[in-house]
């Protein structure tokens, strides 16, 4: 483990989302931070691209004070039934804790489900895909392609680069003018943005 960091943890599944956290991931890494994938148990999951992941520890032995941060993908199963629901679970006493959660895709649904969004600023693919959860947080549902409230990070499935903007701020691997540079270049292919992080060190 890297000795400034307490890991980032991934969550891996069956039918996970490969595209949602590879920005997140690898620029997470690359400013340190030790990328653990956490599953239902230690048995290798397949994700909705055919990749076949070996995670690195089983769910039941997560615990949030080892964690910097809990990284929940969107996946099929969210919407299936209640396979992923232990994640969910997990969330709250990541929050609990004090120590933020992620969630972009279907996983904002599964954290729907549990109560987490009824009293957070939050975002989704579209409002009516939470609403059909049931769940009370429709007030604060936010037009936008991510949305961080009291350490709870939340996005659509579209907006893996968001996403990882707001994982970035709120772990400080970038801020300011060099946050919205990294999101101009690799959201919009802005050339100047490159000359901004080249500048900072971060490109």
């Amino acid at each position: 483990m890297n000795g400034t960091h307490k890991p980032v943890h991934l969550a891996v599944y069956d039918t996970l989302a490969d595209w949602e956290t590879g920005h997140a991931t690898a620029h997470l890494a690359r400013a340190g931070y030790t990328v653990r994938t956490v599953a239902p148990t230690t048995a290798p999951v397949t994700s909705i691209g055919g990749l076949r992941v070996q995670p690195d520890l089983a769910l039941a032995d997560l615990r949030p004070e080892d964690s910097s941060l809990l990284v929940l993908p969107g996946a099929d199963l969210w919407d299936t039934g209640d396979d992923l629901a232990p994640f969910a679970r997990t969330a709250r006493a990541f929050l609990a804790a004090g120590v933020p959660v992620a969630a972009i895709c279907g996983a904002t649904a599964g954290l729907a489900r549990e109560g987490l969004l009824d009293d957070r600023r939050h975002t989704s693919a579209v409002s009516f895909y939470l609403a059909a959860t049931g769940y009370a947080g429709g007030e604060r549902y936010v037009e936008a392609d991510a949305v961080t409230d009291r350490g709870l990070i939340t996005a659509g499935p579209t907006e893996p680069v968001a996403f990882a903007r707001e994982i970035l701020g709120l772990l400080g691997v970038y801020e300011g003018e060099v946050l919205d540079a990294w999101y101009r270049l690799f959201h919009d292919s802005d050339p100047e943005a490159y000359a901004v992080l080249e500048k900072a060190g971060a490109a």
